[in-house]
């Protein structure tokens, strides 16, 4: 029966790992398609009003096919609406920053959510943070760091753009927390997620209504980038995000969550043609290295401890 249970674990783990790899490469697409309706001229409120908004039927359809039901009960919805306009203020001043700062410079401000998870954790649950998950919080960190060191004239900090960054990277936190609490544990991913979806939506409509203009898309490539922000970095990110969350718990799946500057940088080479740097090189690495060590978990852990016993200490 043991190993039976281990293998279980394992598989649950490895799935946990697996989504949360893939919620922070597709979250890292976030500039790739909305910075080109930017230069069209729409503005983050209705770009973000337009990528919930379609991904509110992708994620009750995927829901429904995956048998559950819409249905929530009474108690659920307020906290639902909470999680909701959190996920929505997050996605704004993410958003936002960009019309402040360069948009890389801005996503890599964005990825000190994982220090507030672990932080958070720490403080308000009492969760025990090892040695190896200080060590790959501070290499991813570093990591990230390295992946900020932007060309020149690409656009330095800005005051209100590391604020509205940073605001962003908080309630991301916050987010990622909540999802783990047992209230929504035991809410199906996608259910959950589809009234996170409904009641961020509300946070760019009442701004719509108010003091932001509504700008739609104004060509087929702008409809084409919202479709894309609101299956990838949207519907897939979110869902996967959250799932992650139920199987491996926040800590490690925000740590997870430094690949995104690594795919941002790789769309990059890819799709703009932009060169590697020797320093980007090292934010790479380290930044891998601490997904791996995170995701050996208790494996590596070991390994360290008996490479660390081959060296005594003199007395």
């Amino acid at each position: 029966m043991y190993p039976f249970l281990r293998h279980k674990l394992m598989t649950t783990n490895f799935k946990g790992y697996v989504l949360g790899i893939i919620a922070a490469a597709t979250y890292g697409l976030n500039p790739l398609f909305a910075l080109p309706v930017y230069a069209h001229g729409m503005n983050p409120d209705s770009v973000l009003f337009f990528r919930y908004m379609m991904a509110i039927p992708i994620v009750g359809l995927m829901a429904l096919l995956r048998g559950h039901s819409l249905a929530v009960d009474r108690r659920d919805i307020l906290p639902l609406a909470l999680m909701g306009i959190i996920t929505g203020v997050s996605s704004l001043t993410l958003f936002q920053s960009y019309n402040y700062m360069n948009a890389g410079i801005a996503s890599t401000i964005l990825f000190v959510y994982p220090v507030m998870v672990a932080i958070i954790m720490a403080v308000l649950y009492r969760e025990r943070l090892s040695r190896l998950t200080v060590g790959c919080l501070l290499a991813s960190v570093v990591g990230i760091g390295l992946l900020s060191k932007s060309p020149e004239g690409a656009g330095g900090l800005s005051l209100t753009g590391t604020l509205l960054a940073l605001t962003s990277g908080l309630t991301y936190a916050i987010y990622i927390v909540a999802a783990n609490r047992p209230r929504f544990r035991r809410l199906p991913t996608l259910k959950m997620l589809f009234y996170v979806l409904i009641f961020g939506t509300l946070v760019f409509a009442v701004r719509l209504a108010g003091p932001a203009d509504f700008t739609p898309p104004t060509c087929g490539m702008d409809w084409v980038c919202v479709v894309c922000l609101a299956v990838l970095p949207t519907a897939i990110s979110f869902g996967c995000t959250t799932a992650a969350i139920q199987y491996i718990g926040s800590t490690p799946t925000a740590i997870l969550g430094a690949l995104e500057p690594v795919t941002a940088l790789l769309v990059a080479i890819a799709v703009f043609g932009e060169k590697i740097t020797g320093i980007e090189s090292a934010g790479i690495v380290l930044i891998l290295a601490a997904v791996t060590l995170v995701a050996a978990g208790n494996q590596a852990a070991t390994v360290l401890l008996r490479i660390r016993k081959m060296f005594p200490r003199r007395r």
